[in-house]
């Protein structure tokens, strides 16, 4: 816990008590349904959550934002990022049904009220949303034709509305269908060595 309160300082003691509770919580739940291998759940601070958080370096979400997660598996990357945004409005969808029962288990336990989870693929969500987030889902081009139907047209943020996507390593050839991708490194927020190679990747995508 004291990793996520040294690099974002200025959590309320609501949002301490949420993070503090996300170690005890996964791990009871990952010993019933296993969303989180076995050797990460044990540093679950920084290659789950704070790797999650690293959206929230690149473009801080304002009130009522409308953020879809898709692949959330176990609420990675929207569970860390609706306790660091309670008034940003959270929805996580995943195809596996089990999982999204430990995302709402969590949030529950938590008092999350920002945070909505379906079993769901991502093509057969409606509505829209003014940024949406994943962590290495699948491979851009086909993630880019899920989601782009699904951005709201009005602008509110620094970033362009469109896709804020954890991925690692060199994303040249994965990329060289959007020239209009920005990648951030995530070292330049993080001094962990799990960063080393990690980014968070922009797309900008306008509403079809």
């Amino acid at each position: 816990m004291e990793i996520i309160s040294y690099y974002f300082s200025d959590l309320s003691e609501t949002q301490i008590n949420q993070f503090s509770k996300l170690e005890e919580l996964y791990k009871e739940w990952n010993a019933q349904i296993n969303v989180i291998s076995r050797k990460d759940i044990d540093e679950l601070y920084i290659r789950h959550i704070l790797h999650s958080l690293g959206i929230a370096k690149v473009q801080p979400f304002k009130p009522k934002t409308s953020v879809l997660d898709v692949g959330t598996g176990g609420g990675f990357p929207g569970i860390p990022l609706a306790i660091l945004f309670p008034e940003t409005n959270f929805y996580l969808v995943d195809s596996i049904g089990k999982k999204i029962k430990v995302v709402n288990e969590v949030a529950k336990a938590l008092g999350l009220k920002n945070v909505k989870a379906e079993h769901l693929r991502a093509e057969a969500v409606k509505g829209e949303f003014d940024f949406i987030v994943s962590r290495a889902v699948t491979n851009m081009d086909d993630f880019v034709k899920w989601v782009r139907k699904k951005i709201a047209k009005k602008q509110h943020h620094t970033l362009k509305n469109g896709i804020l996507y954890l991925k690692g390593g060199d994303l040249a050839e994965e990329l060289i269908n959007f020239p209009n991708a920005t990648q951030f490194n995530l070292t330049d927020y993080f001094k962990e060595d799990f960063f080393e190679t990690k980014k968070v990747v922009h797309i900008p995508l306008k509403k079809r």
